[in-house]
């Protein structure tokens, strides 16, 4: 029998193990550590007196986790809502406070918190429970913030049972109580938060003649911003930390706020459409005139909303146009009138620097968190020291 030739390491192999391209799509999202830098300095502006909570929940709002560690380095304490991501903080080098803000979701969450030195925020008794499960040599008492609801209706003790409840927790050898604090569901709006900071203030006055004087925190963005009798001990700042505004009528621009994330892409192909012409799935945009048309490599895999209409703002080659059409899965398409220099290759960026992320968000109806957040895995993530900086990709 004739023996086969014993296969060489490349035979065998996916092309994807076999060959290996310097470049892929240019679909990319960076992070600006200095923006965030930035972005926290306003909030200490804003609120000279008090104490920052750095919000770093949903992988610092997709700008990465540990990108966000860089940028909030001098915050005093960090607040996220996943074990596993706080851990991952602790073990990066972070050794200040560490804030949980929906708590623990189970008594391994309890245990998790006391062996990584993690505060946890309470709402309910069922979660005061898992506290008094741990044993007596669990080591020093978890610091525990009381979550007060003042009308957001989603977490936290009614009113009416917060003394109860916070005499629960001071009973609780596990538990050292430290903080009360609340969320606003209205602070973007004028007015908005009246009724809920006179619920907190008359709960914490209760607490205060009961001998419980503890450290305040119910400061959003928004309250950061715009509503300083608000800030009290310590703020939590969220979506300003990352240069997106929490205002509807407010650009993060006005608010003296700089984007930390920028989502970037190229024309990958041009087209020259008839009038009568359409362009994209469904035929949602029909040329009325001769018109050249420029195909993008980001689409809603990538996580552009397909939902964004004809005349969301994109700039290409350095020129602020529009989109076109429909957004397709990897593509969408874009006007290039006003762009007549542009050519297969040229920049585009679909928000960042030039393009703010919520303007994108107004075009498809939705907020500039969600954007954010919703980054896919398969865009290539870069995160530099500068905003605009072209330096070598770093650990993400």
């Amino acid at each position: 029998m004739r023996r086969r030739a014993p296969r060489s390491a490349s035979q065998g192999q996916t092309g994807a193990a076999r060959y290996s391209c310097a470049m892929s799509r240019s679909t990319t999202a960076t992070t600006a550590v200095a923006a965030l830098q930035y972005n926290l300095q306003q909030v200490r502006r804003h609120a000279p007196g008090a104490r920052v909570w750095a919000v770093l929940k949903a992988d610092a709002y997709g700008h990465g986790l540990l990108a966000g560690l860089r940028g909030f380095a001098s915050a005093d304490g960090l607040a996220l809502v996943e074990f596993d991501r706080a851990v991952q903080l602790r073990e990066a080098g972070w050794r200040g406070p560490i804030l949980m803000l929906e708590g623990p979701f189970g008594v391994d969450d309890v245990q998790t918190a006391a062996r990584f030195s993690l505060s946890l925020v309470l709402q309910a008794p069922h979660q005061l429970r898992w506290l008094e499960m741990l044993r007596a040599d669990h080591g020093e008492p978890v610091p525990v913030w009381l979550k007060l609801n003042t009308g957001m209706n989603r977490l936290g003790s009614r009113p009416e049972a917060a003394l109860a409840f916070a005499a629960a927790i001071r009973a609780c050898a596990a538990a050292r109580l430290v903080g009360l604090m609340s969320h606003f569901a209205n602070s973007d709006l004028p007015g908005g938060a009246d009724e809920a900071v006179a619920v907190y203030d008359t709960v914490a006055a209760t607490l205060s003649q009961a001998g419980l004087v503890l450290a305040q925190s119910i400061a959003n963005s928004a309250a950061v911003l715009a509503l300083p009798a608000t800030h009290r001990d310590w703020v939590r700042p969220g979506i300003a930390l990352y240069g997106a505004t929490p205002f509807a009528d407010r650009s993060a621009a006005a608010l003296g706020l700089r984007p930390a994330m920028s989502l970037t892409g190229s024309l990958i192909g041009i087209q020259t459409l008839a009038a009568g012409e359409a362009v994209g799935y469904g035929s949602m945009f029909v040329a009325d005139r001769p018109l050249r048309i420029g195909i993008v490599d980001c689409g809603y895999a990538d996580g552009y909303p397909r939902i964004a209409a004809t005349g969301t703002p994109v700039q290409v080659a350095g020129v602020r146009t529009r989109t076109v059409g429909r957004v397709s899965m990897d593509m969408l398409t874009v006007d290039l009138e006003p762009v007549p220099a542009a050519v297969v290759g040229s920049p585009v960026e679909l928000w960042g620097e030039h393009v703010a992320v919520d303007d994108v968000a107004a075009g498809a109806g939705t907020v500039g968190y969600e954007l954010l957040c919703a980054v896919a895995p398969r865009v290539r993530r870069r995160v530099v020291e500068a905003v605009g900086a072209s330096t070598e990709p770093a650990a993400w």
